[in-house]
Parts: C-alpha cells; sequence; structure tokens
C-alpha cells in the first residue's frame, strides 16, 4: 500500500544508507527528505514539516539522542531510531529522551516498514471518541488534548497512547502485555524496558510525586492501573 502525502526525514551520515532509505521508501509512495548531521536535521523537521523522523545515534556533530531531546521540547514527530548500538542502555537512553522506537542495524525493510505502520497508527485518533477524566486528569480524544488541573500537558504519542488505554480502563488492571501489545504490536510483548521507560516518563509529566503515584498504579508483576478513588 502506498503513503500518499506522508513525510519521511531521514537523518544519516552514511550516504548509502541514506541512499538505500530513499529508494525503499520512495518505493512505498513516502515523499523522502534527508540530513547528513545533526543540525540539518533540526532545520530540516521545521523547513519540511515530517511526519516521521527515521534517526541514527552516531551522527558527526552531535549524538542523535541530543538530537532527539532537542526536538521533543517543541516536536511530537515520531522518531524512529536506526542505530547499531544494541547495548540495552543505548536503547533506554534514546526510548527516554523522547523516541518512538529503536531497531538495529542492519535491519530488514519489511521490518522499519511495519514499525513505521506502527509509528503511524499512534498518530492516528477517532474524533467521534468522547472526554475522559479520572480527578484533575482530562483526555479529550478529538482534540488530541490531555490536561491537569486545566494545563495542557505535552507527550509522545506513545505516552498519548499508553495513557489513552489506561484512562479508558480507569480502575482495571492492564497487564503488561496487553500494554505492549495493544501499543507496540505482537512482536513486541517482551520488551519490557519500552513499556517501563514510557511509563516512567509519563508520571513524571501527570503526577504530583511520581516516586508516590496516584493515577498510574503499579500492580506488581502484572501491569498498571489507572486508579479512580481519590
Amino acid at each position: 500500500m502506498t503513503q500518499i502525502n506522508q513525510r519521511i526525514l531521514v537523518v544519516d551520515d552514511e550516504t548509502p544508507i541514506r541512499r538505500y532509505l530513499r529508494a525503499a521508501l520512495t518505493a512505498q509512495g513516502f515523499t523522502v527528505y534527508e540530513a547528513s548531521n545533526g543540525e540539518e536535521a533540526l532545520n530540516a523537521v521545521l523547513a519540511n514539516r515530517p511526519d516521521m523522523i527515521i534517526l541514527d545515534l552516531g551522527l558527526p556533530d552531535m549524538d542523535g539522542i541530543e538530537v532527539t531531546r532537542r526536538l521533543r521540547e517543541w516536536s511530537q514527530t515520531p522518531i524512529i531510531i536506526l542505530s547499531v548500538r544494541e547495548a540495552e542502555n543505548d536503547k533506554i537512553a534514546a526510548l527516554d529522551a523522547g523516541a518512538d522506537d529503536y531497531l538495529t542495524k542492519p535491519f530488514g525493510t519489511g521490518e522499519l516498514l511495519a514499525r513505521m505502520r506502527v509509528a503511524q497508527r499512534r498518530q492516528l485518533t477517532n474524533a467521534d471518541e468522547p472526554i475522559f477524566q479520572v480527578g484533575a486528569l482530562k483526555m479529550d480524544i478529538s482534540r488530541h488534548l490531555v490536561t491537569l488541573d486545566e494545563n495542557e500537558i505535552a507527550l509522545t504519542p506513545t505516552e498519548y497512547d499508553i495513557l489513552r488505554l489506561l484512562i479508558k480502563n480507569a480502575g482495571k488492571v492492564l497487564t503488561h502485555h496487553h500494554l505492549l501489545r495493544q501499543v507496540w504490536g505482537t512482536a513486541y510483548e517482551s520488551e519490557m524496558h519500552l513499556l517501563r521507560v514510557n511509563i516512567s516518563n509519563l508520571r513524571r509529566k501527570i503526577e504530583p510525586d511520581p516516586a508516590r503515584p496516584q493515577y498510574i498504579v503499579t500492580e506488581s508483576g502484572v501491569g498498571y492501573r489507572l486508579r479512580v478513588d481519590s
């Protein structure tokens, strides 16, 4: 299926990788922009407003994690990291900075496209869904808006999707596997670090005291629950 009007920014200092991704993604109907370093990437996001960013970590001027951190100060565009670094601490650092997914090189085009589809699905909203509210926390699905005490909270697409699941099932325990399956897909059911990092980031944004959460409650060894009692 071709992707009409979808703009992808590929950030990698290796020309062969950029050339390969341009060919593969263009063949799928994407419009592809390129950047070879961090500064070019930041400028390209401003100039081209991509729908998704594929980002290498080993850039010549700044680390891709720093690029991600800077982008997350003002942009919620999905970011997929594409890197030779396989260590878990690199993955956690990238996700903690705000990346949506992490794929190691060498990679298969099919897997990259599948992960891109997951990220795209998380961007979609249903305009017919109502407003959900638990205490001072409110989610307006149609406007893609989350507020706490009437103050808007900026969430990444992944954080938004997790909170949406929790708030729509307020009071019910959602298992780790269920959350991973619903947010990332069936291939991610064992990727517990993905869930832990995003829950931690979400708590920092919505909890008065993240160390003693009043909204997102951990059910030890099982999953998470959005508390409905005050």
